[in-house]
Order: C-alpha cells, then sequence, then structure tokens
C-alpha cells in the first residue's frame, strides 16, 4: 500500500541533521520504552479481574480477527483512516491540508505544516475507537447508551483490534511516513504511542487502578532501567 504525506512549500535542508538527532532520541528513549512495556504488564494484572469490561473488548477483538483472517480486507477504509488522522493532527498543530486523497492502493494528504508527530500520528493513534467514543458519548447524551456499556467495550475491541492488524499490514510496505523521519525513530515512536493509548485508556475503562499510579509504575519501572544500565556501563 503506497502513500505519501506531503508539505505544501518549502522543505528543510537539514532533514540530515534532523534524522541524526532523532536517533539519538530514540537511542535515549529506549529505556523508556522498556518501562512502558512492564508498566503495562503491571496494568493487564491488576486490571485482569475486571471481566466485564475485558470479555466483551477481547469478543470484539475476536470478532474483527474473523474477518481480517476469512474475508476480503478493507483496505480503503483503513487508509480513509490513516490519510484522516493525518488531517487531524495537521488542524491540532495548527495547518491547513490542501489536499486529500484516498484509494485502496493508497493515499495523499498534503498540508501546510509537517513534523513528525504527524507524520507518525496514523500508526498509534487508534482514529476508528476515537470515533467509537464520540459516538457512543453523543448516542448517551441523546439516548441513554450508558445503560449498556458492554456495547462500547466491543465496539472498541474491535476498532481497536482494526488498528493494530492494519497498522502491521501497512507497516510491511515502504512507508514514506517511516523512511522519512528514521526508522529506529519511527519504530520507538509508534511503540510508545501503542503502549501509552493503553495506559491511559485501560484504567479509564476498567476503574481498577487509578491513571496517577500507573504513570508512577511507569516512572518506576524506567528508573529501573537505568540504574541497570548505569551498573553494566
Amino acid at each position: 500500500m503506497a502513500k505519501n504525506l506531503t508539505r505544501h512549500g518549502a522543505v528543510s535542508q537539514n532533514a540530515a541533521v534532523a534524522r541524526m538527532w532523532k536517533l539519538l532520541i530514540a537511542l535515549l528513549l529506549l529505556p523508556v520504552c522498556v518501562g512502558a512495556g512492564r508498566a503495562l504488564w503491571r496494568l493487564l494484572w491488576a486490571t485482569g479481574n475486571a471481566t466485564t469490561v475485558w470479555m466483551p473488548l477481547l469478543c470484539g477483538a475476536a470478532c474483527w480477527l474473523v474477518v481480517f483472517l476469512l474475508l476480503p480486507r478493507p483496505m480503503w477504509l483503513y487508509v480513509f483512516g490513516h490519510e484522516l488522522t493525518h488531517a487531524l493532527w495537521v488542524w491540532l498543530f495548527g495547518g491547513r491540508v490542501k489536499r486529500f486523497r484516498v484509494s485502496a492502493r493508497g493515499g495523499q494528504v498534503v498540508a501546510t505544516k509537517i513534523n513528525w508527530c504527524i507524520a507518525l500520528a496514523p500508526y498509534f493513534f487508534p482514529v476508528y475507537a476515537v470515533l467509537v467514543l464520540v459516538v457512543f458519548g453523543i448516542g448517551h447524551l441523546l439516548w441513554g447508551w450508558g445503560r449498556h456499556p458492554e456495547w462500547l467495550h466491543l465496539f472498541l475491541g474491535a476498532a481497536y483490534a482494526f488498528h493494530v492488524t492494519l497498522t502491521w499490514e501497512a507497516l510491511k510496505t515502504e512507508q514514506t511516513d517511516i523512511t522519512r523521519q528514521g526508522w529506529l525513530f519511527s519504530a520507538v515512536i509508534i511503540y510508545l504511542g501503542n503502549v501509552l493509548v493503553l495506559l491511559v485508556g485501560l484504567p479509564l475503562l476498567t476503574a481498577r487502578v487509578s491513571l496517577g499510579t500507573v504513570l508512577a509504575w511507569w516512572l518506576e519501572e524506567t528508573a529501573s532501567v537505568w540504574r541497570w544500565l548505569s551498573r553494566v556501563f
């Protein structure tokens, strides 16, 4: 699947220097990645008894996996969400979208502003899961959908599984978003972004652990990795 995010206007001549800095930042963030992974593991153990949340989440994910494995994959829908995410983050950073093109084979967004966060956002920001939250939020205000949270969890599980599986499929082909930012830097940001979504989302959904506790675990586990590195080196 080919895709392209381009900037309308001049391109920086310091791209090579920027990539070197990004490589250094990625190396420094590796302990943070390990700490995030260990904090996520602790969170999963702490929320494992929230069966009324986990069961519909996993059922939704399983339903999507059946579609993913047995039926034609809706790549146009994925590409649309991918390019929409670029556009949303362009607007978030105060830029303007000059062109928006989508097809099953790829897409393109031409914008007045590009940075590493805009370029990599589709790989860690689950836009359809966010849309599920928005739709159910509106439904709760208008029709009281909050009485049936299991449906929210079911669709969230399907939407997040959609994000993970099709993002993985997209990463199997060359993505200009990735090559322009550098492979290691992109991998670190994508990993941290996806883990951060879970570290924030699961406490809010399960109400078993506070968000402050989860962030404290992350700092604690990251500090533990740095202490280990200091002893080794």
